[in-house]
């Protein structure tokens, strides 16, 4: 049976981390077993104690530990050169919050047929949002746009960090060129995968606000994203003129 690693990014999620990795071990699928890596950047609340404790208990967890909060991008790129290094065939990436329920990671084995990306989308037929503010709608609906205008990208979520990808996918990727610290690295990512010619799926979702703890999405967060579609588009007119 096929082996697919679940990367789950943390920084103080104590709270949630042990019920989300136990969730996911639970879960049942003809196609792929679960492994979980958890990429701790230095958390204070002891989350990374709580995840060493659990590779202790499971041999499916894993726990890459950094030195400092060094950001989702990052946080994402060690990950996915961890499950290259281990012959991973898949690789998940999901919050660590609950905000993205386990529950679809079976669906997703099951789409990835024909697909080299499953895209967990909150905004196509049967996907959507629970417990949000109308400014959080507002927000993520104007991101979306924005990422969709400036740099050709055809899903309808490119700022969802909850996809499932053929690990030959990622090995085709220059990840040296993953510039994005932040949650904008999710729209650079669907960038490159698009542009290396991937098979891009989207699967519907219904996304929940977190569990416990507190968002980690910051006012620079904004500012951040828009450098980072400015790079993205002149990077697509730069190749396009060639």
């Amino acid at each position: 049976m096929a082996k697919a690693l679940v990367i789950i990014p943390t920084y103080n999620e104590i709270g949630n981390i042990k019920p989300l990795v136990r969730d996911v071990l639970a879960l049942e699928s003809p196609r792929v077993t679960f492994e979980v890596l958890v990429v701790d950047d230095s958390s204070t609340d002891g989350t990374g104690k709580v995840v060493e404790r659990l590779t202790q208990e499971h041999s499916r967890v894993h726990l890459l530990e950094r030195p400092a909060k060094l950001g989702l991008g990052t946080a994402y790129v060690a990950g996915f050169r961890y499950a290259l290094r281990h012959g991973f065939e898949f690789t998940a990436t999901m919050d660590a919050d609950f905000s993205h329920d386990p529950k679809y990671l079976p669906v997703f084995a099951e789409a990835i047929d024909g697909a080299d990306l499953i895209i967990g989308s909150r905004y196509v037929p049967g996907g959507g949002v629970r417990n949000w503010a109308l400014h959080r709608r507002l927000l993520s609906a104007s991101a979306n746009f924005c990422a969709r205008l400036a740099t050709g990208l055809w899903p309808h979520d490119c700022t969802t960090g909850f996809r499932y990808y053929r690990t030959e996918l990622l090995r085709r990727l220059d990840l040296d060129r993953i510039r994005s610290h932040g949650y904008s690295c999710l729209m650079e990512l669907a960038f490159v995968c698009q542009k290396s010619g991937a098979r891009i799926v989207e699967s519907p979702i219904v996304f929940v606000e977190r569990r416990e703890g507190r968002s980690k999405v910051s006012h620079h967060e904004v500012w951040r994203a828009l450098a980072t579609l400015s790079r993205l588009s002149a990077r697509r007119l730069g190749e396009r003129g060639r």
